[in-house]
């Protein structure tokens, strides 16, 4: 699917808003590609439909995670986990996209994963980086993305770990499993 049908497509299903910073994090999942020996378009499209089932109604998202067997856990942490899981979904009913890797970069944005790909890495610093985030910490994970994928990953996944505790708010067991499994092989590379 080209540039323009996909975009056009998104749009429909987002603000304003939201579409800008759809188009940021395109932009900076196609630097991140062309950096780390990514597919662009592949990274194009996962950044471009990230957001796909962003403002479904809830609802509907909750009657999909149930149909389709998705992890039931979702269901127990903020809906705004939802949108990543359920998008990967509609997106490929919806939109006709097939790809596998852009399908589960997609999927897992939100939360990361164990054994994310530079893919599913790409998105989701991406996601964390776009030009319209402004937030403590983003400054380090644009500087550290530009050296090294994998310690932005870590960064960002701290810096949200970290906002979540200092709200008191629960953490979906998968970010946590995917901070530690990118912390032991960051470590690991330094030991061999």
């Amino acid at each position: 699917m080209n540039r323009e049908k996909a975009l056009r497509l998104v749009k429909e299903q987002l603000t304003e808003r939201r579409y800008i910073h759809t188009i940021g994090v395109m932009e900076a999942a196609i630097e991140l590609a062309e950096r780390y020996g990514v597919d662009e378009e592949k990274a194009e499209l996962a950044a471009i439909f990230h957001d796909y089932a962003k403002f479904r109604d809830k609802e509907e998202m909750r009657r999909i995670i149930i149909d389709q067997k998705m992890p039931q856990d979702l269901l127990q942490f903020h809906d705004e986990l939802w949108h990543a899981p359920v998008g990967a979904y509609l997106v490929e009913k919806e939109a006709g996209i097939s790809d596998a890797e852009v399908l589960e970069a997609i999927r897992c944005h939100t939360s990361g994963k164990i054994n994310m790909s530079t893919l599913d890495k790409v998105l989701y610093v991406a996601d964390y980086i776009e030009p319209g985030r402004d937030f403590p910490g983003v400054e380090q994970v644009r500087d550290s993305a530009k050296s090294s994928l994998d310690i932005a990953v870590i960064q960002a996944m701290k810096n949200t770990i970290t906002y979540l505790l200092k709200r008191n708010q629960p953490v979906y067991p998968d970010t946590f499993h995917a901070y530690n499994d990118m912390t032991m092989k960051v470590k690991e590379r330094k030991l061999t």
